[in-house]
């Protein structure tokens, strides 16, 4: 099966999906997430009640709904309602299911618990803690992983008072800062990573985490020099902040005989 499409199971029971590379999201079969939930005899039915009720409603569900084609029970591809991960779960919470109440206990304690983050950032740093921890990583990566989130924060606030925009200047200037260290744009590191909605840091190993923070901390610092004016200047103080490191990155190459940048995922680095 190509990568774009796979089937996970839930209860024994095949739930379609589909990766749009391009958005980075994974699209989920609406009626096999229903038949899931409810045992609907006639999920299809059940879906389409459902669709009503929420535009009836005023919900905004309509509107999300992707039409992809996908592999039927008779091997043929046809066309199906998708969601994507998030309006996935908006969906299950307007499901009456006994199995649809943990996924709505959850989103309830996931909303709850960002909600005493805003009061109180040091709570974020120790639920990473714990995360990171339970999925079985070294203290000392953890550590590193934290110190970068502190490192991007300072670089983010340099942006922002040079005037840059959240979103897509953000994410220009970043690929900048990446291609110039590690010789690969985010979306090539990830795709070298075989990665999809995986985080890339969570994914880098101590060296890959020490170098783009060497390379963010440069940039920073570049730039806070510099005062650069303008989006053009900003890329060329995000290539040269990079590039600080990918000198670095070349050095230890050349040094060790061994490439720096591991197609490695996070389960390979867990220790």
């Amino acid at each position: 099966m190509k990568k774009e499409t796979s089937i996970i199971l839930f209860n024994q029971k095949a739930v379609r999906r589909h990766w749009d590379a391009e958005k980075e999201l994974w699209y989920f079969s609406v009626i096999d997430v229903i038949a899931v939930l409810t045992d609907s005899t006639t999920p299809k039915r059940y879906w389409s009640d459902l669709k009503i009720r929420l535009e009836a409603e005023g919900s905004e569900a309509y509107e999300k709904i992707v039409r992809l084609k996908m592999l039927a029970p008779d091997n043929k591809k046809r066309e199906t309602d998708c969601f994507s991960t998030e309006d996935l779960l908006r969906l299950i919470q307007s499901i009456p299911s006994k199995k649809a109440e943990p996924f709505k206990v959850w989103l309830a304690q996931v909303g709850y618990e960002r909600i005493e983050e805003t009061e109180n950032p040091e709570l974020s740093f120790e639920r990473m803690v714990r995360t990171y921890a339970k999925k079985g990583y070294s203290m000392a990566w953890i550590n590193q992983r934290l110190k970068s989130i502190e490192v991007r924060k300072e670089l983010t606030d340099e942006w922002r008072e040079r005037g840059m925009k959240e979103g897509a200047e953000y994410a220009i200037l970043t690929d900048e800062i990446t291609k110039a260290w590690s010789g690969k744009t985010v979306k090539e590191y990830k795709a070298f990573k075989e990665l999809k909605k995986e985080g890339l840091r969570d994914n880098m190993n101590t060296l890959e985490l020490v170098l783009n923070m060497l390379a963010e901390a440069s940039t920073t610092e570049i730039s806070k020099e510099r005062k650069p004016k303008g989006f053009k200047e900003n890329k060329q103080v995000a290539n040269d902040g990079g590039s600080v490191a990918g000198i670095a990155r070349k050095e230890i190459e050349k040094k060790t005989g061994k490439r720096v940048i591991s197609p490695k995922k996070s389960g390979h680095l867990l220790t």
